[in-house]
């Protein structure tokens, strides 16, 4: 049985055609502060947090990898990420006898210190378990990074430092949002290097 050649090529362009549109209209001074904050952070040998659900968890655990990998493989002072996802007896225990709402918020109690930072990643910038946990993280009197989407949600809001993508999709969001990881990682890596990324970073 032979099934039929679909042309996608118009779908394909014209998803790539909307991805541009949205990297072009990027706030690039809100994403400069940002980039300052987590710089500032890094030479004070703060702890970064991060945290998403779903596609934002990857993310959150991806940066981690490509910051406390990726770039500390090269520096002698090293980056200390912490992706709140990545513990998973520790997020299930939490979501099962306390709520899902808390597995973030609950793992920052009486650990944040006054040099750290956090960064809460959410699509809709409405995800509870993230709020809570920017929203401690606030209290405790440190800084918060809202990597966010659509119209940014209560994340934005309450975030000193913002990362949003302006687009009602969530795919786009998500795909812009994983490039922020990586634009950062090489901007970090070249200027604390003075070296280009060439190949596999060798």
């Amino acid at each position: 049985m032979s099934i039929k050649k679909i042309n996608f090529k118009n779908a394909i362009k014209e998803y790539y055609d909307r991805e541009i549109r949205v990297i072009q209209n990027l706030n690039l001074d809100e994403i400069n502060e940002a980039m300052n904050a987590i710089y500032k952070t890094y030479e004070k040998k703060g702890t970064i947090y991060v945290c998403g659900n779903g596609g934002s968890a990857a993310t959150a655990s991806h940066m981690q990898n490509d910051f406390n990998k990726g770039i500390s493989e090269y520096v002698d002072n090293k980056f200390r990420f912490y992706c709140l996802n990545d513990n998973y007896p520790t997020v299930m225990a939490i979501a099962n006898d306390i709520g899902y709402e808390e597995v973030f918020r609950f793992q920052l109690i009486n650990k944040i210190n006054k040099n750290d930072l956090f960064i809460g990643i959410s699509g809709s910038g409405n995800s509870k378990n993230v709020l809570n946990a920017a929203m401690y993280a606030k209290e405790c009197g440190i800084k918060v990074i809202g990597i966010t989407g659509y119209k940014g949600g209560k994340l934005k809001e309450i975030a000193d430092y913002k990362m949003h993508v302006a687009e009602e999709d969530m795919q786009i969001d998500e795909d812009i949002h994983m490039t922020f990881d990586h634009m950062m990682m090489k901007i970090f890596y070249n200027f604390l290097t003075k070296e280009k990324i060439t190949g596999n970073n060798k």
